[in-house]
């Protein structure tokens, strides 16, 4: 097939927004795609990847609203890139099917989150049915798919993990193979589940010949990953977050919340050490940071008048974004229409691959 490169970005609504989203994953991804007007930039609203742990269908609904609208606000224009709801192309749903038949279990008992999963509830059980560490599974704003733990048995090291959860993978391989995707950006944490992509597609194509683009990962060690307010990474399961478009109140009061020590009004301060540095330094550019730097280091500064500059920076870049987000919240029909014109122009663009994979199985 002669086909523009593809770049898919899949996002997962778990939850609202934050600042680290932003930094980490949302502004990455829109640049990569202005550094590649060659290549076909498409993302997609992960929805049913998000059942494994959302299970309350009006807050699922306004997740995905949410989480549609801060990506338009941030910048991503659907008139031209693809933007659609993974729910919206059955497609997908097929070609899952599809790559489940030629895809081991021993592949899918090797995934991180299943493997977390068993681990921590094994843990738990050898401690005398305690309450497993939370690091023992992602301690980001990714879920753990654990079903009702009332389904099986306590000692079971399998006890609340969904089929969501273990089939996880198989469903994001076929996000991926289904438009040939050739680049996908991710984080570290995410790269096995390119890697398992790609070990189902060749093995697939070992059986019905070459089909399936084998993809690629983007994992840029340079993408910052900003601390919380409490100095651990960001992350709503830390409760630590910086809302990106909640109101002004909430911003002024999560940033006057960010940890600092106790040094006098008038004592040098270390950059390399301060939390409010950390997150200013994403934020401003250089010439910025290089004044705040400086101020701290000779103590010209208070923490108080730090995060009040931290505030009006932030407050200022997030001003006109703010209100695009809000008018589209406001009309969450035109999120909607927006995203099943995208969807139409996914499954234009999954036609071809699922031609062939059709073919290939002998339907």
């Amino acid at each position: 097939m002669n086909r523009r490169e593809v770049i898919l970005t899949g996002i997962k609504p778990t939850g609202s927004p934050h600042l680290g989203n932003y930094i980490g994953a949302i502004r990455p991804a829109l640049e990569l795609a202005r550094r590649s007007p060659e290549a076909h930039a498409m993302y997609f609203l992960a929805d049913y990847h998000a059942l494994t742990l959302v299970k309350d269908p009006v807050r699922f609904r306004g997740l995905c609203h949410e989480l549609a609208a801060t990506w338009i606000a941030c910048g991503l224009d659907p008139k031209r890139q693809v933007f659609y709801r993974q729910s919206d192309v059955p497609e997908v749903f097929e070609l899952s099917w599809i790559l489940s038949c030629s895809t081991s279990k021993g592949l899918m008992n090797r995934a991180h989150a299943y493997k977390a999963l068993v681990d921590r509830h094994t843990r738990g059980h050898t401690r005398g049915g305690g309450d497993a560490d939370a690091r023992g599974v992602d301690a980001g704003d990714t879920d753990t798919g654990a079903g009702d733990a009332g389904d099986t048995d306590a000692r079971d090291a399998d006890a609340g993990v969904n089929m969501g959860l273990y089939s996880y993978p198989i469903l994001m391989a076929a996000d991926i193979l289904l438009f040939q995707a050739k680049y996908v950006p991710v984080g570290r944490d995410q790269e096995q589940h390119i890697e398992i992509a790609r070990d189902i597609a060749a093995r697939f194509n070992r059986s019905f010949g070459d089909v399936l683009t084998l993809p690629q990962y983007l994992s840029d060690p340079s993408t910052a990953e900003i601390p919380g307010t409490d100095g651990r990474k960001m992350s709503k399961a830390y409760n630590n977050t910086i809302p990106l478009f909640g109101s002004r109140e909430l911003l002024r009061k999560a940033i006057f919340g960010i940890r600092t020590d106790s040094s006098p009004p008038g004592a040098p301060k270390d950059p390399g050490t301060s939390l409010v540095f950390q997150i200013y330094r994403q934020f401003a550019d250089g010439d910025r940071t290089e004044v705040m730097r400086s101020r701290l280091v000779r103590g010209r500064i208070t923490w108080k008048a730090a995060k009040e500059e931290l505030f009006d920076l932030i407050d200022g870049l997030l001003e006109r974004p703010r209100a695009v987000y809000e008018e589209l919240m406001a009309d969450r029909s035109r999120i909607d229409r927006l995203l099943e014109a995208g969807a139409c122009s996914a499954r234009e663009l999954a036609r071809p691959t699922m031609d062939i994979v059709r073919e290939a199985v002998g339907r």
